[in-house]
């Protein structure tokens, strides 16, 4: 029996471990802030997603809203037809780099009990989205 020596090759340590980027889905829908709940539902049956990415006037993202999310706005007591995305207070939402290993995402996303997160750039352009699988 031989022993071989090994060498540590980033490359291939990028590949096995993965970042973001490379496990992120397609951004999907984006809506603005002044959206009603209604019809960000509306927008989400017809795109057939589970969520939507959030922006500003100036097409920056502010956050992920969810289908559930939205529908306990709409069954709570506070709702009316005019509630928009920027009135729920949690859709601002934490976001992530497409640099952030997987694993890393992975524990934030447990640790604040989110499905899905935002991948945004330096400058707050929403590149995709990265969910935890069931």
């Amino acid at each position: 029996m031989t022993l071989t020596q090994t060498q540590f090759r980033p490359e291939r340590a990028h590949r096995v471990h993965g970042t973001v980027a490379d496990a992120m889905e397609a951004a999907g829908p984006q809506v603005w802030e002044d959206m009603t709940v209604e019809v960000a539902l509306s927008v989400m049956a017809a795109a057939r997603t589970g969520h939507l990415v959030v922006c500003d006037d100036d097409g920056l993202c502010t956050g992920l809203v969810t289908r559930a999310r939205l529908r306990a706005v709409r069954d709570g007591s506070g709702y009316t037809d005019r509630t928009c995305l920027r009135d729920i207070a949690d859709v601002v939402a934490p976001f992530t780099s497409p640099l952030t290993t997987r694993a890393e995402a992975e524990r934030a996303m447990r640790r604040r009990r989110l499905g899905a997160l935002p991948v945004v750039d330096g400058q707050g352009n929403a590149l995709g989205v990265i969910a935890l699988s069931r």
